[in-house]
């Protein structure tokens, strides 16, 4: 196969969630002496922002995305420290939890994949997070962006805790704050304070990113 054969091949295997394939053809990609980097941004990115885009319109649906993440998930397995190596500038640090007193993390995993095949690098703090977990994290990985997600009404006002356990750990002016998950809305990451809000894992990529750019469009005023 010749490297644009890869890249193609890559490109549709990775939306139709064909993992074993997808792994397969980037050994091979890498074998053949392709990039890390020509393999990600130039056929497996472009392939989950197709599927994105899909998902916006009506024409993939979850499963769909899902299937797609998994499958760019066990590339970027192989990749990922190739691309540590070679020093690939990551778009941002993104750090991320389901909040305390909630165990559902099937949303924040899709949100991390697609996170990750943007080319965030992303640390994963699992479920039932506290503020203090947190805090920690964003003491130690200094990320752009924090993200609380809360699947259950009930736990929605963790978001609020936890934005004031910034506050009082002198955090909060240092990370944008991103919220989300099923019964959030818009009026209600608002009335928290948050910074950020998305209603699926295709929306909170595009919100992250242009969230980072208005803070780094600042920050360079």
């Amino acid at each position: 196969m010749t490297p644009d054969e890869i890249l193609k091949e890559l490109y549709d295997q990775t939306m139709v969630g064909n993992a074993p394939r997808v792994l397969e053809l980037t050994r091979t990609g890498l074998a053949a002496g392709m990039t890390p980097d020509t393999l990600l941004y130039d056929s497996l990115i472009p392939s989950l922002e197709e599927v994105g885009a899909r998902f916006e319109r009506g024409d993939f649906f979850v499963p769909e995305m899902l299937i797609a993440g998994k499958a760019m998930a066990g590339a970027l397995e192989v990749l990922r420290p190739l691309l540590a190596e070679t020093g690939a500038a990551t778009v941002g640090t993104f750090v991320m939890g389901t909040v305390k007193g909630d165990v559902h993390d099937i949303g924040k995993n899709l949100v991390n994949i697609m996170l990750e095949g943007a080319g965030f690098h992303v640390i994963d703090l699992g479920v039932q997070v506290s503020p203090e977990k947190f805090i920690d994290a964003i003491r130690e990985h200094k990320p752009d962006i924090v993200g609380f997600s809360a699947f259950l009404t009930t736990t929605m006002p963790m978001f609020k805790a936890n934005i004031n356990a910034l506050e009082k750990a002198g955090l909060r002016d240092q990370v944008i704050v991103m919220v989300g998950g099923a019964p959030v809305t818009q009026q209600y990451a608002d009335a928290v304070g948050a910074d950020g809000y998305a209603a699926d894992a295709s929306a909170a990529v595009k919100r992250a990113k242009d969230l980072l750019q208005q803070r780094r469009v600042l920050a360079n005023a």
